[in-house]
């Protein structure tokens, strides 16, 4: 009987041992991750709502510095679909001060909608035809030569899955507010997005790329594919047996 419970208390014993780095190793886990949700919270607690928003956190977008940038770019869209194209001077000016941090001005076909405007980034020699409405509230970045087809969306807003999550919410002094959050955009050099396409936030469309009509883009797609479809799905590669007819010039 001693022998007995003297094999059960070794094998106990070894069997404890053998736990042991785990369990320390979970514990250390643990506690980094406690660590740094710490540290996040007091991070966010530093931070703006206009950096939250940039950022990928939740915000609220009823901040009065957000605010106001809003209701910057709506002015200035309202008066850029104002103006013809026998205007380009005027159009210029106002496209300067909506798209402060683009160097080289696209082609923007009137109408066009921003959120922000100060969010967007574009290459040379892109350009945008009718109704490109752009949903900034994260950075959007458009390389060179990107080709916009009418009535074009890309839109950046992310909201919570849960209702009770995203509703308007009703604070002490009578006024509303609710919470998002945005994802990037990122759409790489010599793109080309026919007409109706969305492109939602968090996703990259890689250099060379053509997407079809009346697509939804809702994931990445890899360089020099050809995409479409709700949601959008590579089709194929586009190769050199895609060039033109001869006679036809290439760029």
């Amino acid at each position: 009987m001693w022998m007995i419970l003297s094999v059960h208390c070794w094998a106990a014993e070894k069997n404890n041992d053998e736990k042991l780095p785990q369990t320390v190793e979970q514990d250390e886990v643990t506690q980094q991750e406690t660590e740094e949700s710490e540290t996040k919270i007091w991070r966010l607690l530093e931070m703006t709502e206009r950096e939250k928003m940039l950022s990928g956190e939740r915000y609220d977008p009823t901040d009065k510095e957000l605010e106001q940038l809003r209701l910057n770019a709506r002015k200035l869209t309202r008066k850029y679909n104002l103006t013809d194209e026998d205007q380009p001077e005027e159009q210029a000016q106002i496209l300067q001060k909506l798209l402060p941090t683009t160097e080289e001005l696209p082609y923007l076909q009137a109408p066009v909608y921003f959120d922000y405007g100060c969010n967007t980034f574009f290459g040379k020699f892109s350009s945008a035809n009718f109704n490109f409405t752009c949903l900034d509230v994260c950075e959007i970045h458009i390389g060179d030569n990107v080709m916009i087809g009418p009535n074009v969306t890309l839109a950046t807003p992310m909201h919570p899955l849960l209702p009770e999550e995203r509703n308007i919410r009703k604070r002490e002094d009578g006024s509303f507010y609710n919470l998002e959050y945005a994802k990037p955009i990122t759409i790489k050099d010599n793109c080309w997005l026919a007409s109706n396409v969305v492109v939602c936030g968090g996703v990259t469309i890689g250099e060379g790329c053509v997407i079809g009509a009346g697509s939804v883009v809702t994931r990445d797609i890899p360089p020099y594919s050809l995409a479409a479809g709700n949601p959008c799905r590579v089709i194929r590669k586009i190769t050199e047996k895609d060039h033109m007819p001869d006679g036809i010039e290439k760029n």
